[in-house]
C-alpha cells in the first residue's frame, strides 16, 4: 500500500446550470496565473468543458466515471497524471448526488469518496437568503462519506444578499464561504446541440473564454480553497499507478512508442477533437505511433497501418470536408485495400455517404453504405452498454461493453446487405435502437464512444490489426 499526498479538490452543486463550469474556469485560471501546476478533472464522459480546462492549465483534462471505471482505476488514473502538479482540480457533473441508479452510482459524490477528495459547492444563489443554509446542510449530511467542505456563492445580487448568505452558512453549517460570483457578471460560453463549443474550432472564442475565467478567479479566495485541497488526506493505492506514457501540453509529440509496431493515423483537427488522453496513450503503449491527419488540409493519407478518427462537430466543416476530395478519395481506397479503421461518432459521419444539415448535403468519404442526417434532438444521448454479436479486429463476439453516446445525427439509407452490425445495444440507442457499430472489410464505425480505461484490449488489438495490415499489404 502506498500512500500520495495530493492537494485536491471536487466543484459540485446542488443541480445543473448552478455555475460549476464558470466556478472550475475561474479558479483554474487564478491558479494558473499565481504560477502553479495544475491537473484538471472533468466527471463523467464529457469532451468539450474538458478542451477549455486543457487550454486553460496547459495539460490534457481527464475524465473520471465511475460507470465506465473500476474505483481502483479511477485512483490510479488520478495518481499517475497528477503526480507532478501542485493541485488537482474535478469538475463534477449535474448535482452532486445525482447518478444513473436510486443509490447515485456514477455520480459525482462517488468520485469524490473514490479520491477523497473534499468538495466545494457551488450554489446559485437566487432568491435565496437563510434558506441556502438548510440546502447545503443537506448536502453536507446526505453521505456522511462525502466532505462538504465549502461554499461558492453564485449569483449574488448585493453586498447585503452576500452577507446574509454569509452568515447563514457559517452559522448553521460551520464552513467557509470561499467565493462570491457577483449576479450580472456575464461568464457566458456560446453553445450549439451538444453543449458548449470546443476550445480547438475559435481562437476568439478561446480568448475570450480566458479573459472570463480571469474575471470568474478574481471572485475566488484562492489562498483558502488551496488551504482546503492541502488538508485532504493522502490517498492509498494498492498497486503502483502505473508507468504507461503520459500527455503533456506537446501533445501528441511527446507521445513515443519504446519499439514501434505500427503507424497509427489520428484525425486530429478542428472538426475532429473528441479523443480521451487515455485512448491515445493506451495506443503508444501498445507500440503505436500516432501520425496526425487533418481532415480539411491535409490532401493525402499518410503511410499509415491503421486509422483512429474520434468524434467532434464534422456537420460545422462538412463543406470544407467535402471540398477536400484528394483526401476523401485517398482513405477510400485505403479502406477498400483493407486498412483498419475505428472511427467513433464523428469519425462514423465522416465515413459515410453525405451529411444533410440545415438544407445542405454534403458529400462524405463515401466508404460506408449510408448516410448522415442532423436533426434538432438528441438521437442518442447517455450511457450505453453494448453485447458484441459479430466480431472484428477489435472485439470478440460475446464480449460486454460500456460506453457512451451523445448524437444529434441519424444514419439513414443503410444498405444492410453490405454490412454487418458490431454490437447488439442492451442500454442506449446505437444507430438504431438495436444495433451500433457498422462493420465493413477491416473499418468498425459506431456512435459509442470508448474510453481505454474500461476497455482494455481495445488499443493493443487495433495496433495489432495494423501490425498485420502492415506485413501483408
Amino acid at each position: 500500500m502506498r500512500h500520495y499526498n495530493i492537494p485536491r479538490v471536487v466543484i459540485a452543486a446542488p443541480h445543473g446550470r448552478s455555475g460549476k463550469t464558470t466556478a472550475t474556469i475561474g479558479l483554474l485560471s487564478a491558479l494558473k496565473s499565481a504560477g502553479y501546476r495544475v491537473q484538471s478533472y472533468k466527471k463523467g464522459p464529457d469532451f468539450i468543458d474538458p478542451s477549455w480546462m486543457t487550454r486553460i492549465t496547459g495539460r490534457p483534462c481527464r475524465n473520471l466515471d465511475s460507470f465506465l471505471m473500476e474505483r481502483g482505476m479511477i485512483q490510479a488514473s488520478f495518481v499517475r497524471s497528477a503526480l507532478d502538479v501542485d493541485i488537482a482540480v474535478v469538475e463534477g457533473a449535474m448535482g452532486l448526488f445525482d447518478g444513473v441508479d436510486l443509490e447515485g452510482s456514477g455520480s459525482t459524490a462517488e468520485i469524490a469518496k473514490a479520491i477523497d477528495a473534499p468538495v466545494l459547492l457551488v450554489v446559485d444563489a437566487t432568491r435565496m437568503t437563510r434558506s441556502v443554509a438548510a440546502m447545503v446542510s443537506g448536502y453536507q449530511h446526505f453521505d456522511p462519506d462525502v466532505q462538504v467542505a465549502g461554499v461558492i456563492l453564485n449569483k449574488v445580487a448585493r453586498p447585503r444578499h452576500e452577507q446574509m448568505l454569509r452568515a447563514a452558512i457559517e452559522r448553521y453549517c460551520g464552513i467557509p464561504v470561499l467565493g462570491v460570483i457577483p449576479k450580472g457578471e456575464n461568464f457566458h460560453i456560446p453553445d450549439r446541440h451538444l453543449g458548449l463549443i470546443p476550445a480547438a474550432e475559435d481562437d476568439n472564442l478561446a480568448e475570450a473564454v480566458d479573459g472570463a475565467g480571469n474575471t470568474a478567479g478574481s471572485f475566488l479566495d484562492l489562498p483558502g480553497i488551496i488551504r482546503l485541497a492541502r488538508q485532504a488526506s493522502p490517498l492509498a493505492l494498492e498497486t503502483s499507478p502505473g508507468d504507461a506514457p503520459v500527455m503533456r501540453a506537446t501533445g501528441l509529440q511527446e507521445l513515443k512508442p519504446a519499439v514501434p509496431r505500427a503507424r497509427v493515423a489520428v484525425f486530429l483537427d478542428r472538426a475532429f477533437t473528441f479523443y480521451y488522453p487515455e485512448n491515445l496513450e493506451a495506443l503508444v503503449a501498445a507500440g503505436a505511433e500516432l501520425v496526425p491527419v487533418n481532415a480539411l488540409s491535409d490532401t493525402k493519407m499518410p503511410e499509415v497501418d491503421a486509422a483512429y478518427i474520434g468524434g467532434g462537430f464534422p456537420e460545422m466543416f462538412a463543406a470544407e470536408i467535402s471540398a477536400n476530395v484528394r483526401l476523401l478519395s485517398d482513405l477510400r481506397q485505403c479502406i477498400e485495400a483493407g486498412l483498419p479503421v475505428y472511427a467513433e461518432c464523428g469519425g462514423l459521419m465522416f465515413l459515410g455517404r453525405s451529411i444533410d444539415w440545415r438544407g445542405a448535403k454534403h458529400a462524405m468519404t463515401g466508404a460506408l453504405p449510408y448516410d448522415v442526417t442532423m436533426l434538432d434532438k438528441p438521437q442518442g444521448h447517455g450511457y450505453i452498454t453494448l453485447q458484441v454479436e459479430n466480431s472484428s479486429p477489435y472485439f470478440t463476439a460475446g464480449e460486454s461493453i460500456r460506453g457512451h453516446e451523445f448524437h444529434n445525427s441519424r444514419v439513414e439509407n443503410l444498405a444492410e446487405d453490405q454490412i454487418k452490425f458490431a454490437f447488439r445495444v442492451s442500454k442506449g440507442h446505437g444507430i438504431n435502437g438495436q444495433y451500433d457499430g457498422v462493420l465493413y472489410k477491416n473499418v468498425l464505425a459506431c456512435y459509442t464512444h470508448l474510453h481505454a480505461l474500461a476497455t482494455k484490449d481495445w488499443a493493443p488489438r487495433l495496433v495489432t490489426a495494423g501490425e498485420k495490415y502492415s506485413a501483408i499489404r
